[in-house]
């Protein structure tokens, strides 16, 4: 069934005067209202050390006249005229850009892709949480607890123009972190999802203190050569800071992306696929309509290895004589829209990769100081084993792993079987033969 999405919508009667009120003094405006409740507790060791719960919301509006384009931000949405005057008089010095005008309203499914009605936003729900990572945890007792968290939110968003898109969506979120350590070896893992059944605390406990114990008396490496594993933690982290950027059309056009003037050329290593997919039920990132009120649809970057096009918001796709692909996203109510994606997937032919020997990757350390632009990158190794029959065994003293993120896709030798959500991203562990290890 499709309809305009109204629910809650008589709450904020506001808005529609809002919008008429800028409509009499710029040609386009656009309002994105957010609110939502949060509750959350940390733990210090086995202790719980501060629990905490809000309520917050925030308005951002965006104008446009004359190819000018303003916009302000306000955390008080009874502020709204003062925050329409700030975002006209911002565009007023704004240097004009091509502009053909905010998306029209869409046929929109009315169901919410990523809220979860049963989650108790409450703090006996974090409690609960916490005692479970707990006892995870206590499977090794080697392992003392040094912090944690537990938290759980829900929200909703509205998004209106002045060409009669009234849209609105809730989601609901729930997280979960620990962190250990066992003589000088520490662990930590986490979780995040949209639904309660998706999290598992007592599992992540039990990583968190897995890594830590049996990562201490680690051995040395020998610097060289070897095939590695990465962990989707580390794989994210390579991915988001260097593939990710090079696939915006705003870096693209900017000269700021290696994979300029490379569509129709193999990218990646044979078989490998890279797409966005906003519409997967229960994912983190899934939606219906991106920061702008475009009509999201599944975008395939690189497929079997070819790359097939880039990401687009309304400004950049004006801009440069392009269409948007709905890839318009915001860091929260304070951020206009910019390139982002919904949920990133890297997908291929799924083997086990774990069988012949292997160093294990389970996350890397600066990944940030990597080279957008040539993709070189050095970082530390997280909790580092060899892995041995499908089997952690002898775990590695500390090491850096070097190279380049753009060649180390053309050189991915396998996916594994089971795919992990790490934020926005849904990425299986990969293997890379022959990569760089600096050790001793």
């Amino acid at each position: 069934m499709f309809s305009f999405p109204k629910r809650w919508w008589a709450a904020v009667e506001w808005i529609e005067a809002l919008v008429r009120e800028g409509a009499k003094r710029v040609e386009e405006i656009e309002v994105y209202y957010a609110a939502g409740t949060s509750v959350s507790a940390d733990l210090k060791q086995r202790r719980v050390s501060l629990c905490t719960s809000s309520r917050d919301c925030g308005l951002c509006i965006r104008t446009v006249d004359k190819g000018r384009i303003g916009s302000s931000s306000t955390n008080d949405p009874d502020q709204w005229r003062a925050c329409l005057d700030a975002a006209i008089a911002s565009g007023s010095l704004a240097t004009p850009q091509a502009w053909e005008g905010l998306p029209d309203p869409a046929q929109i499914p009315d169901a919410d892709l990523s809220f979860d009605p049963s989650l108790p936003v409450e703090p006996d729900h974090t409690r609960d949480l916490l005692s479970s990572l707990l006892e995870g945890a206590a499977k090794y007792p080697d392992a003392t607890i040094t912090s944690g968290s537990a938290g759980l939110a829900t929200g909703k968003v509205i998004l209106a123009n002045s060409r009669g898109i009234r849209y609105s969506s809730r989601q609901t979120g729930i997280s979960v972190s620990l962190e250990a350590i066992s003589g000088q070896s520490t662990g930590y893992e986490f979780d995040h999802a949209s639904f309660r059944e998706q999290v598992d605390p007592r599992s992540v406990g039990e990583r968190a203190a897995f890594f830590a114990s049996r990562s201490a008396g680690g051995e040395d490496i020998v610097t060289g050569g070897y095939d590695i594993i990465l962990s989707p933690i580390a794989y994210a982290d390579l991915l988001s800071n260097v593939f990710v950027p090079a696939l915006s059309g705003r870096n693209v056009h900017q000269g700021r992306s290696r994979l300029e003037g490379k569509i129709g050329e193999s990218v990646t290593a044979p078989g490998i696929s890279m797409f966005d997919d906003p519409h997967i039920s229960r994912a983190n990132g899934s939606t219906w309509w991106d920061a702008e009120g475009t009509p999201t649809k599944r975008v395939d970057f690189v497929r079997d290895g070819v790359l097939e096009q880039f990401a687009y918001d309304l400004k950049t796709a004006y801009r440069f004589g392009k269409t948007t692909t709905g890839s318009a996203v915001r860091g929260g109510f304070t951020g206009i829209p910019s390139i982002g994606h919904h949920n990133f997937i890297v997908d291929g032919k799924r083997e086990d990769i774990t069988g012949e020997r292997a160093v294990y990757v389970h996350s890397v350390v600066g990944a940030h100081t990597a080279n957008p632009m040539s993709g070189d990158f050095s970082v530390e190794i997280g909790n580092p084993f060899w892995m041995e029959a499908g089997e952690f065994a002898t775990p590695i003293r500390s090491a850096m792993l070097a190279g380049n993120v753009f060649d180390l896709h053309r050189e991915i030798a396998g996916l594994g079987r089971g795919s992990r959500a790490i934020g926005s991203y849904i990425l299986p562990s990969i293997r890379i033969n022959k990569q760089h290890i600096i050790g001793k």
